[in-house]
């Protein structure tokens, strides 16, 4: 009973001092090139969530919500381009947190982006609610 209600104050902990001290606007020469890469791909990507084809995860990723949306002979290419994309934003989030001198943060960075995504998401994009379920926003 005291580990989990340790493990429980280490959290609560854990998840003020984020959100007191963490620098999510930090900028390293790492962070700026994944960023400049997603950037850059996102001009590929827009047609892609306008369609429905891809939406954005809960867990700051992205996926693909409805493969029918794009042509059979483009979906390897959506596919290539949803990996790197998310490779991209995986190593944003480990970024952030270790620029941030708090790599166990990492998490916390990840579910902040994601909440971050889905409120700059145009109208008509899809994302996943907390339950994992799709919502058009």
């Amino acid at each position: 009973m005291k580990k989990l209600l340790f493990a429980f104050l280490a959290l609560i902990l854990t998840t003020s001092v984020f959100a007191a001290g963490a620098d999510l606007e930090i900028n390293t020469p790492a962070i700026a090139s994944l960023k400049a890469s997603m950037q850059a791909r996102h001009g590929q990507l827009a047609s892609h969530y306008a369609s429905g084809a891809v939406g954005l995860t809960r867990d700051g990723l992205v996926a693909m919500h409805d493969a029918n949306a794009v042509p059979l002979a483009q979906r390897q290419g959506v596919n290539g381009l949803v990996s790197a994309e998310n490779g991209d934003r995986n190593a944003l989030y480990r970024e952030i947190a270790v620029a941030n001198g708090h790599p166990e943060w990492e998490s916390e960075v990840r579910n902040t982006f994601a909440q971050r995504w889905v409120q700059k998401a145009q109208g008509g994009w899809w994302y996943q609610d907390a339950g994992g379920g799709w919502v058009k926003k």
